[in-house]
Parts: C-alpha cells; sequence; structure tokens
C-alpha cells in the first residue's frame, strides 16, 4: 500500500540523493513478514544467540509451534500477553507467535519492580505473563498483589549452546527458586508440550492495521501508558529504517544491545532485521566488555545504541586494535547526542578504519521509535535530521495546531505510517496527543519542543514534558515522587534529572520529612529501601537530599528548574 500525503506541503523532500519521499508498504502481518522471508532464505541465520545460530527456519518453526501453544493454552485473538524478557530467542518466539494467532504481545522490561510489574498487568489487561526463571520469585511477589492466570517460566538454558546450557543450569539457574508446576504456573517446555499436541486451528486472519505489540511510554503527563501499535506501524518503519539507511539489509548482521521491550530494540535492532533478511546478534544482558568481544568476534555491520553506550565505548580499552571496517553504519537515538560525543565517537571510528560516521536520529514510542534521521550523504552540526520516507514533521505553537515558520521554536508534531493507534483506556490523553490538523491529517503531538530549517533538518531542543532520559530508558519522576511519599516520613519530594558524562543524566530526589522526624543516614537508607522496593534498578535515585522547603511556582507547584 502507498500513503497519500500530496497535501502536505513540503518541498525539500526530494533533495537528499537516493533517499526516497515515499515507499510502497507490506499489507501483512509481521509474523507473516517473517515467515515470507524464512520461506525464501531458510538456511540464513536469522539470530544469533551467545554463539548458537538459529536458522530462520528455526525461527519459523518455533514462532508456530509458540503460536500453536499459546492458542492450545487458551490465549485468543485480541488477547494481550504481558512478555517480560530481555533479549533471548523466547522472547522473539513469543512476539511473532502471539502475533501468528492474532494475540498481542505487551512488551516490559524484565527489571520492573513490583509495582510497575502489577501496573503494567493492569494497564494493558493482561491475564497471561511469561518470563524467565530469575525473576520468578518477583512475580510470585507482584501475584500478592494482581492475579496472574497463567505464568510461564523460561530458562535461559534451554536456548544456550552445549557446554553454555550446561554451565547456566548448574552455575546460575540452580540459585533460582525451584518453580512449582500448578495450573497457574507453567514452565516453557510443557508450555511447548501443549503446542505439539495441539491438532485445530490456530492462525488468525488478521487485519494489518490492527493492534500488534504493546509497548510502554509516558506520553507528555509522565504517566506509564499502554501505546497501541500495529503490524503496519513495525512493517513500515523496517522499510523506511533500510531506505534511510542507504544499505542493503538482508544477509547483514545487526548487533541487537538494545532491549526488545525498548522501541529502538524491538523495531530496529530485531524486526527490521528479520523483516528485511538480516541476522539479529541478540545481547541478552549489555556490559562494554562484552559488547567489545561481541563486535570483535561477530564483525556486525550496523551498531545502533544510545549515547551512554558511544561514551562507555570511548572510555575504555577494549576496542584497541579492534578493525571495525565491517559496520556500514551507526545509529545514535533514544536521547540527544552532544556536539562533543558525536565528534569524539566519529573520530574512534575514524581510528578503527571505519568509513562511517555516527548518524543521530529522534524518535518517540508513539510511533515505535525512530521517525528523523541524518541523512547518509550530508549532517548539519545539532541536527537529529530530516524525517524518514512518508513521515512529516511540522512545528505548532505549543498547545495549539498552528504551524510556526521556518526556524523558530515550537512543538515537534508529526504524522506517518509508524504513528501509534493510541493509548490503551486514556482517551483524554489520546485526544491531546493525536490532533487532526486543517489538512486533514490526524498528528502526533510529542511533547517535545524543536525547531526545523528551511531544508526541512530537525533540532531538538528539550522536552515539554517532564521526563528524564537516563542511559536510553525514560524516568517518569511523578511516578518516584508518588513512591517517595508513599514513605511515612516524607511530606514532599521532587525528582530532577542531573547532568551524569556516562548516563547524561541521572535521577537525584529531593524531599521534605514531616514533622518531628529527623534527618538520620538510617532514615535516607530506610527511604533507598523504600524504593528499591517499587523502583526499578535504571530509575533508581542515585541520592536523596533532604530540604526543609522546596521551591514553588506562584500557583504552589514545586519549581523543579530551580533545583540542581
Amino acid at each position: 500500500m502507498k500513503f497519500d500525503y500530496s497535501n502536505i506541503a513540503m518541498p525539500w523532500r526530494e533533495s537528499y540523493g537516493e533517499v526516497p519521499a515515499s515507499l510502497e508498504y507490506s499489507e501483512k502481518t509481521m509474523s507473516e513478514a517473517i515467515m515470507d522471508t524464512a520461506s525464501k532464505d531458510p538456511d540464513f541465520p536469522a539470530m544469533t544467540f551467545m554463539g548458537r545460530k538459529i536458522s530462520y527456519r528455526e525461527l519459523s518453526q518455533n514462532t508456530d509451534l509458540v503460536a500453536r501453544s499459546f492458542y492450545a493454552l487458551g490465549v485468543r485473538p485480541g488477547q494481550r500477553v504481558l512478555v517480560c524478557m530481555p533479549n533471548v530467542p523466547q522472547a522473539i518466539y513469543c512476539l511473532y507467535g502471539l502475533n501468528r494467532i492474532g494475540a498481542v504481545p505487551a512488551m516490559v522490561h524484565p527489571l520492573s519492580a513490583v509495582g510497575e510489574l502489577a501496573h503494567y498487568l493492569d494497564e494493558a489487561e493482561c491475564d497471561v505473563a511469561v518470563t524467565l526463571d530469575q525473576f520468578y520469585a518477583k512475580f510470585l511477589e507482584v501475584r500478592t498483589k494482581r492475579p496472574i492466570g497463567k505464568l510461564i517460566i523460561a530458562r535461559v538454558s534451554e536456548e544456550l549452546p552445549f557446554p553454555l546450557s550446561l554451565g547456566q543450569k548448574l552455575l546460575t539457574e540452580r540459585k533460582f527458586p525451584k518453580v512449582q508446576e500448578n495450573d497457574g504456573t507453567i514452565l516453557w517446555k510443557s508450555l511447548l508440550r501443549l503446542g505439539r499436541e495441539y491438532k485445530g486451528e490456530y492462525v488468525a486472519r488478521k487485519d494489518f492495521r490492527k493492534e500488534a505489540v504493546v509497548l510502554f511510554s509516558g506520553g507528555t503527563t509522565g504517566v506509564t501508558k499502554g501505546i497501541m501499535l500495529s503490524d503496519l506501524n513495525f512493517n513500515a518503519l523496517a522499510v523506511q529504517t533500510e531506505a534511510m539507511s542507504n544499505k542493503v539489509v538482508r544477509h547483514s548482521r545487526m548487533l541487537a544491545a538494545m532491549p526488545v521491550f525498548h522501541g529502538f530494540g524491538l523495531g530496529v535492532c530485531i524486526h527490521t532485521v528479520l523483516y528485511c533478511g538480516g541476522t539479529s546478534i541478540l545481547v541478552p544482558r549489555f556490559n562494554v566488555k562484552s559488547y567489545a568481544k561481541l563486535i570483535k568476534t561477530t564483525r556486525p555491520n550496523f551498531i545502533a545504541g544510545v549515547p551512554t553506550l558511544f561514551e562507555a565505548i570511548t572510555r575504555n580499552k577494549y576496542l584497541d586494535g579492534a578493525d571495525l571496517s565491517c559496520l556500514r553504519g551507526v545509529f545514535s537515538g533514544g536521547d540527544s547526542l552532544t556536539i562533543e560525543l558525536k565528534k569524539k565517537f566519529d573520530k574512534f571510528l575514524a581510528d578503527h578504519n571505519a568509513s562511517v560516521r555516527v548518524r543521530e536520529g529522534y524518535g518517540t514510542t508513539e510511533c515505535v521509535t525512530a521517525c528523523c534521521l541524518t541523512p547518509y550523504n550530508k549532517e548539519k552540526e545539532g541536527s537529529i535530521g530530516i524525517p524518514f520516507p512518508d513521515t512529516f514533521f511540522r512545528i505548532c505553537k505549543p498547545g495549539t495546531t498552528e504551524e510556526v515558520p521556518y526556524g523558530e521554536e515550537g512543538e515537534i508534531c508529526l504524522t506517518g505510517p509508524s504513528m501509534m493507534l493510541g493509548y490503551i483506556n486514556h482517551e483524554d490523553e489520546n485526544a491531546q496527543t493525536l490532533r487532526t490538523h486543517s489538512d486533514g491529517h490526524v498528528w502526533l503531538h510529542t511533547g517535545d519542543l524543536g525547531v526545523m530549517d528551511e531544508e526541512g533538518f530537525i533540532y531538538f531542543r528539550q522536552r515539554i514534558k517532564r521526563m528524564i532520559v537516563t542511559s536510553g530508558y525514560n524516568v517518569y519522576p511523578s511516578q518516584i515522587e508518588n513512591i517517595l511519599e508513599g514513605h511515612p516520613a516524607v511530606q514532599r519530594s521532587c525528582v530532577i534529572g542531573v547532568p551524569d558524562p556516562y548516563k547524561m543524566q541521572k535521577v537525584k530526589a529531593f524531599v521534605v520529612l514531616k514533622d518531628g522526624v529527623q534527618n538520620t543516614p538510617e532514615l535516607i537508607e530506610d527511604i533507598m529501601a523504600h524504593c528499591r522496593k517499587n523502583v526499578a534498578k535504571y530509575a533508581m535515585p542515585y541520592t536523596i537530599e533532604v530540604r526543609d522547603s522546596l521551591p514553588t511556582t506562584l500557583v504552589g507547584k514545586v519549581a523543579y528548574t530551580q533545583l540542581s
């Protein structure tokens, strides 16, 4: 299918060489698209995991088996299933297997706190969840807050090559609590047994424009919401990304260190690669040493990451002497890439025989991930690039649909085939975020401030919405403040992001204690312990500063911009 945006005037769209203004998009579901790729190239590796190659044939067979298994379990079209996993093969089989039966995977961070997981289950209305054995104990605690009809427990060792699988069982998995199988808890191998025994129909006839995946984000209010994304959204992103990269992705290798529950990781590093017939090198847990080793041993053609990753690479010696001539594309997103870091990493690439430079992009989970990227043949200092094909940006006066002139700051708004269907059960915010403009198109109001120049290059300025980005993860201050103020000693709180040379930002908390409560090291540790029970590790405050009072605005709100 093609999109008609002919009534949106953007004359600069044709001026970037081989980057097309418009593309043709598949009308298949995500799983159908992957099955198609598998039928054309069954023996080529679709994924590698800890040294083990998984061919497209195996990906297709396992996707089909997992589809039958979930259907045999009772999962039906339209039903959402919580998938709480890092980058392991089972997460990919769940993604496409659930899609094959018309169900919807809701992808979440496995390091989420118990309260957060309960919220995700409620938000996405999930009665079935899939996770790894190392998170089993946490889900038992989740069940004390919120029932889960079926909990499926997988093990990393089930997908590892020998002898790593044996080592994982003996040295790691034996430390986890023993899984008690019953009516509500099922081991992954038992789930697959159901699928092998099932002989009925299970493949859904699904509309590619309907909900296919749920990812989570805070939107403009900072309250975490489920974002409904379609098959079209993901498949369009794959076609657009390949076109913008100006490289053939088929038979190439991409290092998938960005997580499967993140739009960047799922949309670009996994689905785009598999849609186009490349190999996704799954990285279940990131650390700089192992990442550098993977670059040396697998020689990927593409790497994508947040600025923190590139900063970490330049800070260590693990890639000293490495030959990076294998790289065809290096992409940065998830947070702003400083001019200084871009220069430093470009030099690092040149010093290691790479012929490419870092290409910065911009995106939001509300359009899966990237929707704007520096062209391969032109870059401007401080710019996040130009919109993807069939994706249009306009800069509007904040709070309105009124477009401002080139060079004037305003809210970044966009429209295109990767734009979300909406938030689950948040109609008021859907109305604020998805607005019909005078041209008749629905535009996504991002809550970010930016500028567009006369050549169509976008410059990100800052977020209107109050959000912290740390190591590429979004942290919403209001949620941390609610948790802090749930502690019996805390009267009021405020959470901000402060600059950090490695994480870009880190989380800092300010609290006012209740009358009569003494500020002691023991109390601060107790508040920290309270946070650890309810806040994901990446979102934890690195410090808590006690104040007698917090600055306020004229209307009595905390003036967080005055804190540092």
